[in-house]
C-alpha cells in the first residue's frame, strides 16, 4: 500500500509511505516501511490506541494471542511513540529485527527513501524486554 499518508502538515512523517525504504547515517538500508501512525498529542496512555479493543471470542483471543496492539513495546515507551507517531520498520534480511522509530527521529523524506535518522540511536526493537519489563 503506498497510499498518502494524512497528518500534521509540514512535519517529515507526513511524506513517508509503507514499503518505502528506511537508511542509516552512512545510506545503508535498514529496512523498509511496514507501518505509519500518525501522532496524537493529546494520548496520555496507549488506552483505546492500540487496536487491541474488546473483541471477544475467537476473533478477540487470536488478535490478542498474535499482537494485535501497536507498538509492540512496554509503557512509557509506547505512549510516547503515540503521542509522537512512528514507523514500524521490517528490518532488512532474516535475521533481522522490526524495529519502531519516533517521528521526532525522521529528518527529512528524500527519493522514497527516509534517510539519515537525526539521532545515532535509532528505532527500538519491537517486543525486546527484559525480566523487569524494560527494554534494551
Amino acid at each position: 500500500m503506498d497510499e498518502p499518508i494524512v497528518g500534521t502538515e509540514g512535519e517529515p512523517i507526513d511524506g513517508v509511505r509503507e514499503n518505502m525504504r528506511v537508511l542509516d547515517r552512512s545510506g545503508a538500508e535498514l529496512g523498509s516501511v511496514k507501518l505509519v501512525k500518525m501522532g496524537d498529542p493529546e494520548a496520555v496512555t496507549t488506552a483505546g490506541q492500540t487496536g487491541e479493543g474488546t473483541a471477544g471470542g475467537i476473533i478477540g483471543v487470536l488478535r490478542r494471542a498474535i499482537g494485535g496492539a501497536e507498538p509492540d513495546i512496554p509503557e512509557p515507551l509506547a505512549a510516547r511513540l503515540l503521542r509522537k507517531g512512528f514507523l514500524k520498520v521490517d528490518g532488512k534480511g532474516a535475521l533481522e529485527r522490526e524495529m519502531y522509530v519516533s517521528a521526532d527521529q525522521i529528518d527529512r523524506v528524500e527519493d522514497g527513501n527516509v534517510p539519515r535518522p537525526t539521532r545515532t540511536s535509532f528505532g527500538v526493537p519491537v517486543g525486546l524486554r527484559h525480566a523487569d519489563g524494560s527494554i534494551t
